[in-house]
């Protein structure tokens, strides 16, 4: 099993910034990739960001310039710095990773979600 744990959301004015945390646990081999998506009410579940490992950081067109997606290999945690947030931005942030376990098997899991919300 793998564990994923998110942290960090909050309340923050239109502008200000925000960092999530993602920390991954269990039985982990390796990192394959890590993501973060968002929804709001009423909408369907989008990207926002996702990172290889090795490899290519990709981004929404709607949080290009205003969010960066790193990635600690060595603590197995991801990082999302929002910065100029937008009441837009306003959701609940979850984390998704794909690992390679010990048994070579690839899984999927996910966070169990971090509320943003944007509010003057």
């Amino acid at each position: 099993q793998v564990q994923l744990v998110e942290s960090g959301g909050g309340l923050v004015r239109p502008g200000g910034s925000l960092r999530l945390s993602c920390a991954a646990s269990g039985n982990i081999f390796r990192i394959a990739t890590m993501g973060w998506y968002r929804q709001a009410p009423g909408n369907q579940r989008e990207l926002v960001a996702t990172v290889t490992n090795p490899g290519s950081t990709n981004y929404a067109d709607s949080v290009k310039g205003r969010f960066t997606l790193s990635i600690d290999t060595a603590k197995n945690t991801m990082y999302l710095q929002m910065n100029s947030l937008k009441p837009e931005d306003t959701a609940v942030y979850f984390c998704t990773a794909r690992v390679q376990r010990t048994t070579g098997v690839f899984s999927d899991s996910w966070g169990q979600g971090t509320q943003v919300t944007v509010s003057s």
